[in-house]
């Protein structure tokens, strides 16, 4: 794929809800340099067209993307793709602080903590290999 190309391709029988399937495309497109920083998304009734989705779709696809850091809204301007490359490490470090703060109010001592992260993972990413 050759940079600033958008390219989304929406599989109705996916277990994602298409809303998920563009975000993950955007945010891992984001990621790998597909889309650089500074990219003009399309806007969401012109992505929703394009992709035979209702504009709702795409919107809660955009807010989602826009929460996690991956794009910024400027307005009338429009959505792109944002200058935060290290916008998921902060949030990651900032939900793992929460829980950790919240594991020991619950009186979880460290290996009990550790092995409920390591739980949440697997069900997330599937088995180590």
């Amino acid at each position: 794929m050759s940079p600033q190309t958008l390219t989304i391709t929406i599989d109705p029988d996916a277990a994602d809800a298409p809303f998920e399937q563009v975000r993950t495309r955007i945010a891992d497109l984001a990621r790998d340099g597909g889309l650089p920083v500074g990219y003009k998304l399309p806007t969401v009734r012109g992505l929703a067209e394009d992709l035979g989705l209702a504009a709702n779709t795409v919107a809660k696809a955009y807010r989602a993307l826009e929460s996690d850091g991956v794009i910024e809204t400027r307005g009338r301007n429009g959505s792109f793709i944002a200058a935060a490359g290290d916008a998921a490490d902060k949030e990651a470090a900032g939900a793992a602080d929460t829980y950790a703060r919240r594991a020991k109010r619950l009186g979880l001592d460290r290996a009990a903590a550790l092995a409920a992260v390591q739980e949440a993972l697997t069900a997330a990413y599937g088995p180590q290999a």
